[in-house]
């Protein structure tokens, strides 16, 4: 995996690729300081994943998300923070970042890394708590009109709670392949991107029911 690290710290930077490259799996491509870095060295380097801060100078990671996602709209980005601010955690998944996680929460790092790898979407669990509360405004939704079934609806319910592909194949009793098929039909109906944006499309539709 070839990941590349940006953040204004660069004692946790370096720290951060000494821990990664440690086991033989990870290789950290470069670092940088601010959101200006992220973007060149994505360019440069085209990372498998990028890691980034929040808060920087110049131009900050939510800012480097969202210009990174539109000139490479696949692009995994992992924001690493010590701040679990609300409107923070909104912004990130509006911008289409692959994960959220405290900088508190180095255990869970790894395995973050592994899971965005792979194509799922990751939430520390501190994020996870806060979703519901961070769409209360819901807006009118209709989900029969747009042909999603109870067990679709279900589906997206676990991805929103942060779940991965494994984990609600687990819970519903299906094989990864058939949550697989279940997830690009929503896609498809919801027209929608990726993971990300039908967990954000549940918080802030969570009052409408089949």
């Amino acid at each position: 995996m070839k990941l590349v690290i940006v953040d204004d710290d660069c004692l946790v930077s370096s720290s951060l690729k000494t821990i990664l490259e440690a086991g033989g799996e990870i290789t950290v491509s470069a670092t940088g300081t601010d959101g200006t870095d992220a973007v060149k060295l994505y360019r440069e380097h085209l990372p498998d994943i990028l890691l980034m801060d929040i808060r920087m100078k110049s131009m900050n990671g939510l800012e480097a998300t969202a210009e990174i996602r539109k000139e490479f709209p696949d692009a995994k980005i992992l924001l690493l923070t010590t701040f679990s601010d609300d409107e923070y955690i909104v912004k990130a998944l509006q911008a289409g970042a692959k994960g959220y996680l405290l900088k508190q929460d180095y255990t869970s790092l790894l395995p973050a890394l592994s899971a965005v790898a792979s194509g799922q979407t990751v939430f520390g669990c501190e994020v996870v708590s806060k979703l519901p509360g961070l769409f209360r405004k819901a807006e009118d939704f209709d989900y029969a009109a747009a042909q999603i079934s109870a067990r679709e609806l279900e589906i997206i319910r676990l991805v929103a709670d942060g779940l991965s592909n494994k984990e609600i194949a687990s819970e519903l009793f299906l094989s990864e392949g058939t949550v697989r098929n279940y997830l690009s039909d929503i896609l498809d109906k919801l027209n929608l991107r990726d993971r990300t944006q039908v967990a954000v499309f549940y918080y802030q539709h969570q009052s409408n029911t089949l």
